[in-house]
Order: structure tokens, then sequence, then C-alpha cells
């Protein structure tokens, strides 16, 4: 359900609809071939492509058929050969360990190449997989691009996951050889990699060759595994500089396996030339930057985030790129990101809405940010969740720039919807929204038979094929897996799995996950709508919404809110204010009756909510908690809370997964 509050948000016309947009878009969908082919020219190939797209297979889709490429020469080598070896490629910025390191494309090119060499020793070749367990150091992208160097294909693992979930890529992927680093650092506390992974490979069921593990500066070593494990600098001091190895463009970049995936694996496997080039056009196209400024995407090397806009996409695009290995409010205040901005005179960001809600609640005035000079930041991008649309407007406030929605998947890499710099957008688009569809998605709404949605009706949102160079090309070892999952629901579509809606200039909203979508009396209501109208109380910080079960209506919906730092209301005066906006913005089919304060609530580190494990909870069932979750103690006082409202009562205390 949409809430009625968006029918008076709607423009009468399209200011986003620039000329060169309406262009581009609709080349992208009539022209692909011709299109394309030209933002392929905006990386340097080894050998042209023959054909630049094969939709002969559909779903299936190859671009750049025949062209061979190394996705580490477009992000390295070409930039040194321009003579531009000594600029900064990475900044990596630790608060975790006091220090600040600065690394050239100079600098990359000869770890990169030492390692690419070390790895050959080891006996990787092409097409053999390498897993990199590790923490947001320089290190991990230096795994990736040797990795690629070579011909091979890296699979990411979050640093930290638990032994149980690594095992289980270990035993998808079979690597040949793993890359790990000792240690990750948190507040207050050190987490224990090579342990982790000592358990993990006591588990798996196909070991592999050898380990090499990379100790960090001024931290305990961690004892290594005769026989099996390599120490970092023993590998490089013996390893001679490896060049690039030409691969074909749809040749495996990486393997990427979706966060929930322990029982079974779903391994997002990206193909290269097209990935790179479209990453390295959407850094100009989308997020406006130049190869003169300096690009910070606050995420993790784990998540497509980190892959894309971390790594691939400026570096490729020959842009100096900030590694921030921090939190937004504890290393050591909720200072830090204007920290950085300062610092390091950072002119675009990236990051998740869940980082900005926890600086506005930490410091709603400023006490620390204001410190700071961010004058050097033009645009804030954020992805990853909804963005309520208080949060979205503090941040523009605070920081004095637009902050502009987009939306994507990690089977796509790159935005499916934007405000695209490049293109002239509006950068004010409609309250709510996540942009325009970007060039090659020809998105739809529809209902669940498969017939289009009327404007600013809720249904599932799809993709017509064919998709868009860069998306995925398949599950790795699950091709009817792939098939069942994202194209057989709707037939000549790919579908997103998410929910939302258009209006009639072609704006997208994306309102939530369509199974975080509650189904009240048959009504279904999209938790992102409630949570805004949640989030716009003065004294809420953050909150979550999900289904509860209810006897009449099957279920209905109930919140869990955090308070505002120095709020000084009564619980229930708040309590008692929330449900009334709910009620005056929504309405009553809501059924929107409970709501009560939480200390914490659960979200992963890429800062999305895990609203099913509450739901669960609050149904009694048992809850495993994910080793993605930021901070799992959130669950015990949650368990209370809803215990008092009168749900989970016969719930068991949610378990740590081990």
């Amino acid at each position: 359900m949409v809430p009625n509050r968006n029918k008076s948000l709607r423009v009468n016309q399209n200011v986003n609809k620039t000329e060169n947009y309406e262009e581009a878009y609709h080349r992208s969908l009539e022209d692909p071939e011709g299109f394309w082919a030209e933002v392929g020219d905006v990386v340097d190939w080894y050998k042209p492509w023959d054909k630049v797209l094969d939709n002969s297979a559909q779903p299936l889709t190859d671009w750049f058929v025949g062209g061979e490429i190394n996705a580490c020469y477009n992000a390295v080598d070409r930039h040194i050969k321009s003579g531009k070896g000594k600029k900064v490629a990475l900044i990596h910025d630790s608060p975790v360990t006091e220090s600040v390191a600065k690394i050239t494309y100079d600098d990359l090119y000869e770890k990169v190449s030492l390692l690419a060499g070390a790895l050959v020793n080891l006996g990787v070749v092409k097409g053999d997989r390498i897993l990199i367990y590790m923490p947001l150091i320089p290190e991990a992208i230096i795994s990736m691009l040797a990795t690629v160097r070579i011909g091979a294909v890296h699979s990411v693992v979050f640093g930290g996951f638990a032994a149980r979930e690594l095992c289980a890529r270990i035993n998808h992927a079979t690597p040949k050889v793993i890359i790990a680093a000792n240690c990750g650092i948190e507040p207050n506390k050190i987490v224990r990699y090579k342990d982790i992974l000592n358990t993990a490979l006591d588990r798996v069921t196909e070991k592999p060759k050898h380990c090499i593990i990379y100790q960090r500066p001024n931290m305990e070593p961690s004892p290594l595994t005769p026989g099996i494990d390599i120490l970092w600098s023993d590998a490089l001091s013996t390893a001679k500089h490896h060049p690039c190895v030409p691969v074909e463009a749809n040749h495996p970049l990486y393997i990427l396996y979706t966060s929930g995936t322990t029982d079974k694996p779903k391994g997002i496997v990206r193909p290269t030339g097209g990935h790179i080039a479209t990453l390295c056009w959407t850094m100009s196209c989308i997020y406006g930057m130049t190869e003169d400024d300096v690009w910070w995407t606050a995420s993790d090397m784990g998540w497509v985030v980190g892959h894309s806009y971390i790594c691939y996409g400026p570096l490729c695009a020959g842009i100096t790129s900030v590694m921030y290995e921090g939190k937004p409010d504890r290393t050591p205040d909720p200072g830090q990101y204007f920290r950085v901005i300062q610092d390091h005179k950072v002119n675009g960001l990236f990051t998740a809405p869940t980082a900005l809600r926890v600086i506005r609640r930490e410091d709603p005035v400023l006490e620390f940010g204001s410190k700071y000079n961010t004058t050097s930041l033009r645009t804030l991008f954020v992805a990853g969740e909804h963005c309520d649309h208080e949060t979205l407007t503090w941040a523009g406030k605070v920081l004095n720039v637009p902050v502009l929605n987009h939306w994507w998947q990690t089977e796509t890499g790159h935005s499916i919807t934007a405000t695209c710099l490049g293109f002239g957008h509006n950068l004010k688009p409609p309250m709510f929204s996540a942009g325009m569809p970007f060039p090659g998605y020809d998105v739809r709404i529809l209902k669940e038979d498969g017939s289009p949605c009327q404007l600013m009706e809720l249904g599932r949102i799809v993709v017509k094929l064919p998709l868009p160079p860069g998306v995925m090309s398949c599950l790795y070892k699950a091709p009817e897996r792939f098939l069942n999952t994202y194209f057989n629901n709707f037939i000549g579509y790919y579908d997103t799995m998410d929910a939302g809606y258009t209006d009639e200039n072609g704006y997208i909203y994306v309102t939530a996950r369509d199974d975080d979508v509650i189904n009240v009396a048959g009504h279904r209501l999209s938790t992102s709508a409630l949570e805004d109208v949640i989030l716009s109380h003065p004294d809420v910080g953050d909150a979550a919404v999900f289904g509860v079960p209810e006897t009449t209506k099957g279920e209905i919906p109930l919140c869990l809110y955090i308070k505002n730092k120095n709020c000084s209301k009564k619980e229930e005066d708040i309590n008692d204010e929330i449900v009334q906006n709910v009620r005056d913005l929504i309405g009553p089919i809501a059924s929107f009756h409970s709501c009560a304060p939480v200390q914490g609530l659960p979200r992963t580190r890429s800062g999305k909510t895990a609203r099913k494990s509450l739901s669960n909870l609050a149904s009694g069932k048992k809850v495993i908690i994910s080793s993605t979750i930021e901070d799992p103690s959130v669950y015990l006082d949650i368990k209370q809370v809803l215990q008092k409202l009168g749900y989970a009562k016969n719930a068991p205390d949610p378990e740590i997964e081990k």
C-alpha cells in the first residue's frame, strides 16, 4: 500500500528527464549494441570484441563477446602508463589503529604484481578460485587485484564471518589458495580471523593447497599451520612481478556470496568486461566524479558496494578511493565521518542510511561534527536500504549538499535507478523516490499475475530482458536455481524481489523487500512507508517495523524504536504520538497499535535491518543470529520488550551462529 501522503508529493512535469538522459536511456534499450559499444570504449582492451551483444540464450546474455580484457590492467597499469603512477590510488584511514596510509598507483603495481607472482608460484592458473578473508585494509584490494591479474577468480568473504558460514563458502568455491589477515579490529575487541579460519578448515570437505597469512602490524601475530600457511611477506619476497593475463569479456571476475546463505550458498558470478566498463562509466555518469576527485564509499569489501565502488569503479576511473576502517560513532566519536571528509578533501560520499541515522542519533546538535570543515563535499549518495525523509533532510542540511538515494542489488553490481549527475538530473527528485531507471534497465511494476500495476500502485519491481552489461551472469554451480530464482516468476523479466511503485513521471519508489511487505487482512503495507512516518517523530532516532501474528487479520505491524540521545519525554507519550501519526498519515487500515523503545536494533554490517529475525522472535520461533549482525546483544533486550507487549512468550533465547 502506498501512503496517501505521497500523492501530494508528485510533480506536474518531470524535471529529472533531461534531454541527455532521455536520449541515452531510450538508445540503451532500442540500440543496445551501439550504445554499449560506446560505454565499452571507456576501458582498455587487449582484443576488440567480435559482437557487442549475444542474446540468443535468453535470459542468459553475453556482452562484448570475444573481447579480451584484464580488470587489474584497467585499475592499475594503464594509469601508470599514462603518467599517473605517483597519484594516490587508495587512502586507508583507520581510527581503530590510529593510522593513515596513502598508496599510489605505483605502490599498487609493485605489491599487486608481486602477489600475483606469488600466487602463480603456488600453482594458481586462470580460472582458479582464491578466497579472501580480510578486514577493510589495502591488502584486501591488493589481493583482489592480484587474483584477477592472472585470470583467477576471487571470492571475498566478509571479515569476521563465523566459521560455519566461512566453511560453507570454502566448500562451495573450493579455492586453491586462501588469503587471510590474522585479525580484524572492532571497538573494544580483536576478532581473531586466523582462529576462525582454522576452525572452518577443520570442517571443510576439500582444503585449499595453501593459505597466505597477512600479520597485521603492531598486533599479536597468529601461529601458522605448518605445510599450508605462508606469511604474506615471505610470499612476496620470493616472487617476481607478473604481467596481466588477458581474459575473455565474459570470464568470471569474482564470486560473491549473498548474506544469509549458509545452508545453500548463493554465489553471484560477475563477468569481467561489461562490469568494469559500466562501473568506470558510472563514476562520472551517476556520481559526477572526475579523475582529480577524491571518492569515499563507506562500506566493506565483503559486500558488493565495496567491490564496485571502493575497488573497481574508482580505480578503473583513475580516482582516489578512501577506505575507512572504523565506525560512524564509536571510533572514537560520531564526528569521524566529518573528519574524514575534511582530512582527505572528499568530494563524493556513498554510504548506507543507517550510518547517517546513527550519527544523527548520537550527535544531534553536531557537538563533534561541527569541529570539521566539510566544504570539499559536493554530493552524498545513499543506498542499501530505505532512507527515511527525516534522515535524508538532516544529512543534507548538516553537510550542505544534495543527498541522493539510488537503488541497486548485489545481483546487478550497479544502479538500477539513480539521479545521475552526468546527465544533469535535477538534484531534488521527489521525496521517497530512488531516481529514474538507469540506462539498460527497462523497469516495470507488475501484479502477482504478471499484469501491469497502475501508477502509484504497489507491486513487484521487475526488469524487462535483456539485462545490461555488468549484472550477474549466473549463480555459481547452480544454473537451475539461477533461472528459478530470478526469471521463472515473470517470464521475460528479471525479478528484483523488491516491492515498489512508479509515478506518472517515471520516478521509481522502492518501498521494501517484497518479503518485508506486511499483509494486513489482505492489504499490503510497506514497512518503509510506516518507518518513514515513525522516524519523522522528533524523539525517534531509529526504527524497525515488522509483522507480528494476529488472529483475525493474519498479521499486523509492530514497531521497535530507539529514542534520540537526551530525550526526556515519557515513553507512553512517545508511543501514543507515534500511533496517532501513523493513523493520521497512513490510516486506520494499517492496524498499527503497538510500539516500544529498545536499546538497539539488529543491523547487518552493511546497514540492513534483520526484520525477518524480529518477526520470527515475536512469533516464538528459534532465531539464529547471523555473524553479519553488528551487535548481537540487542536481541536479549528486544526479547524482553516483545514479551511485555505479549509476544515471544515461549521463544528461546536467540543464539549466535558458530
